[in-house]
């Protein structure tokens, strides 16, 4: 299923500079960031999409803190490809940022769903006591945070519960 651009979709993958086979990483925080944490850390990221490079040659990339809970960083390979070391130092980067805010941002038991409106967002425990209550149903959309590039950002980042790689979890 297709979903259009919502709240509930980042704004980097509406955005029409980059290629539909730009590569995503995204990255969950184990507790919500404060506005002013958000706004430092967007500001933060945007320092660093301009000065990533691989072998010298400068990525174009964006990065986008998405409802203070989750990091995506987009990389168009079009004319210069990620390495593992461009890799690595985005990795580093989060690494201190996230010891600056005392926060991990490579929370990969953190979860998050579309509920009345508002992303929700969960550890595995409360994951399985959402979807054992009725909480989440079988057609909660789940955001999937497993996408890995801008083309699966705009066609499957909203995945309903019944479909979703979440349901074997619980």
């Amino acid at each position: 299923m297709t979903h259009t651009a919502t709240a509930y979709t980042p704004a980097l993958a509406g955005d029409p500079a980059f290629s539909p086979e730009s590569r995503i990483w995204i990255y969950t925080a184990n507790r919500p960031l404060t506005e002013t944490e958000a706004q430092h850390t967007q500001q933060a990221l945007d320092v660093f999409t301009r000065q990533w490079t691989a072998h010298n040659q400068a990525l174009k990339a964006r990065a986008e803190v998405f409802h203070n809970q989750i990091l995506l960083l987009m990389v168009d390979e079009t004319n210069a490809g990620a390495s593992g070391c461009s890799i690595d130092k985005s990795v580093h980067f989060l690494e201190n940022l996230g010891k600056d805010l005392q926060v991990d941002f490579f929370d990969r038991m953190r979860f998050a769903w579309v509920e009345d409106g508002q992303v929700c967002f969960a550890d595995r425990a409360g994951l399985e006591a959402a979807a054992g209550s009725g909480r989440i149903k079988q057609e909660t959309e789940m955001l999937n945070t497993l996408v890995q590039t801008k083309k699966d950002l705009l066609e499957k980042w909203l995945v309903p519960f019944a479909k979703s790689w979440h349901k074997r979890l619980v």
